[in-house]
């Protein structure tokens, strides 16, 4: 099988990267017209998995589209290491039944992108096993700890007197030998992963390989347009979000966002993005487009079916005021027959804490049954089932015991 050669195909395969080692090399590996061998790898944390953990898959359905052989790695072995990556302290290992049961939840997510027919799905505990306790001690020698400490997180808990376990250096080796064990041509990861993925370049020359290349994506940033998308800041959208939740999120992004989405989330071609561009210079309204992002994405995780109604949803909800068909429904426990507005809020999960609770009032921003809140003090009797509102997105039909 020969795969594409051209110049747009190539841009489409560097779309979003923030950076490519080396893409001279990558254009020679493509020259030959051959499948490549790309790899990227994952430790079965079982994330609560939102749009900027698929960026990375995204790259990899992208080479699996122009006909390239996708390798995703299940980290098994190294998720007994515990990757060290961006932290702080010494992260805590999974034990060998929460990564099995996490393993399973991977392959359900990543296969709401990638095509199951045409991915291999490996783990690394096939080598590793094999490898023994004598190998181990082997790839630990071709290493030293002053090049270890050469990688950022590692250079600063030493410099702040944190602890830094013996096996935490082992990982950026463990994930090194995949490349050599899976003869990777190219690997993807984050830009926190450099140096691992450096030291998959190392490992292959040193084995007789050709090296990786290593394409490296951004973090995606947040509903708020700065921070990166992170479920802490509440700025995320999940994968397994109702398709109105998610149509109203993404509704929710600022116009400019709007394109950084196009370029790492959807599938449309380069040229299509660049058409949707014209025509808001143009004068269309960016609502529009943002339609059409918002469908792809809720079809890529639920249905096209979905994706039509949460938009028509959309459009009854905040261009007529209606309510959404899919509330909720929560229940909340009185004491004596009674609990206060702001506790009920909360405890629907409407609210972060009763003083949120108690601004959102103030501020015309809770309703019941469509109409606005204004007491604070206002009390609701065990009995009632009403529907709460908080902003334009949060809903919940709740029923006070």
């Amino acid at each position: 099988m020969t795969v594409p050669t051209d110049t747009a195909s190539l841009q489409e395969l560097m779309r979003g990267c923030e950076e490519v080692l080396r893409e001279e090399e990558l254009i020679e590996k493509l020259k030959k017209g051959k499948p490549l061998r790309i790899k990227a790898g994952f430790d079965p944390t079982a994330p609560d998995l939102h749009l900027g953990h698929t960026v990375l898959i995204n790259k990899l359905r992208q080479f699996q589209d122009q006909g390239h052989h996708v390798m995703f790695l299940i980290g098994d072995f190294t998720g007994l290491i515990g990757d060290p990556t961006g932290k702080n302290v010494t992260r805590k290992p999974l034990t060998a039944e929460q990564i099995a049961q996490n393993a399973e939840t991977y392959k359900e997510q990543v296969f709401k992108i990638l095509d199951p027919d045409k991915t291999e799905v490996c783990f690394n505990s096939t080598w590793f096993n094999a490898l023994g306790a004598a190998g181990m001690i082997k790839l630990a020698a071709r290493h030293t700890v002053a090049r270890m400490l050469e990688r950022d997180d590692f250079k600063k808990r030493y410099a702040n007197n944190q602890p830094i376990a013996i096996h935490e250096f082992l990982y950026p080796l463990v994930q090194g030998y995949d490349s050599v064990a899976m003869k990777a041509d190219v690997e993807l990861g984050g830009t926190d992963q450099k140096f691992n993925l450096l030291v998959g370049r190392e490992l292959q020359k040193e084995e007789g390989q050709s090296p990786q290349v290593v394409m490296m994506v951004p973090i995606l940033e947040g509903l708020d347009g700065v921070q990166k998308m992170s479920k802490s800041l509440n700025n995320y959208i999940g994968v397994s979000d109702s398709p109105s939740d998610m149509f109203g999120k993404i509704m929710s992004i600022s116009d400019e966002l709007m394109w950084r989405y196009f370029e790492l989330l959807s599938f449309r071609p380069l040229s299509e993005i660049a058409d949707f561009k014209a025509q808001v210079d143009n004068g269309a309204n960016p609502r529009d487009i943002k339609f059409e992002l918002a469908k792809e994405i809720i079809a890529r995780f639920h249905n096209q079916q979905a994706a039509d109604e949460a938009l028509a949803e959309f459009i009854a909800r905040f261009q007529k005021g209606a309510m959404p068909s899919d509330i909720e429904e929560k229940t909340v426990s009185s004491i004596d027959g009674k609990i206060a507005i702001a506790n009920l809020l909360k405890e629907a999960g409407l609210v972060s804490s009763t003083s949120d609770a108690m601004r959102m009032i103030k501020q015309g921003a809770a309703k019941i049954e469509g109409e606005k809140i204004s007491d604070t003090k206002l009390q609701i009797m065990s009995g009632t089932v009403q529907i709460y509102q908080v902003g334009k997105r949060k809903f919940a039909k709740v029923t006070v015991n």
